[in-house]
């Protein structure tokens, strides 16, 4: 089974830090945080049937595939996608994830600003790896998962926060302190 950190290696960190005049270092760990609090955000949605299906639909419709370049990247698209998993508290995550870069990494140079401007950029690059996990490379959507409740999409990112990865309790930590400013996830 995959897990985050076959996901963070497909984040081209070093085309981000050179698309927004950053260390790479400071991208490194701004992505670090970011990914899994993309992963948690989206599980916390997940835990309502709506919203579970229409994360599905999101999965399910073709970006295209992995970017491996900032430049490919939609990043409209991305706005959208960051729109949807954390609504109004885009901010309050920004600060959060900026904060827990900062303590992790040691890197004082992981702002909100920079959480806020690499969100857009690594959204679309999640959704389309957990596209390639939950279809199987498939491009259509499977009727069945759709009317579940959370069902596969729930189990997938459930699966990627608590799995055996090394960065699972960070997953775990950051899936409490997601969860509890979405309003689901763990309780």
């Amino acid at each position: 089974m995959a897990d985050l950190s076959s996901l963070l290696k497909e984040i081209p960190v070093g085309d981000i830090a050179k698309q927004l005049g950053i260390d790479e270092s400071v991208a490194e760990a701004a992505v670090q945080q970011i990914v899994p609090g993309l992963v948690a955000g989206m599980a916390a949605n997940a835990a309502d049937p709506e919203k579970a299906a229409s994360l599905t639909k999101a999965v399910s419709h073709d970006r295209g595939g992995l970017k491996k370049k900032v430049a490919d990247v939609d990043v409209e698209d991305g706005k959208k996608i960051v729109k949807n998993v954390y609504g109004d508290k885009q901010d309050a995550v920004a600060t959060k994830l900026a904060a827990t870069a900062t303590k992790a990494s040691g890197a004082g140079d992981v702002t909100q600003d920079i959480i806020k401007q690499i969100l857009p950029i690594v959204a679309p690059i999640v959704l389309a790896w957990l596209a390639e996990q939950f279809l199987g490379g498939k491009k259509e959507e499977p009727a069945a998962k759709e009317e579940s409740s959370s069902g596969g999409i729930g189990d997938l990112l459930g699966g990627l926060l608590g799995g055996g990865s090394s960065s699972s309790s960070g997953g775990d930590m950051l899936g409490d302190l997601l969860g509890g400013l979405l309003g689901g996830g763990k309780k």
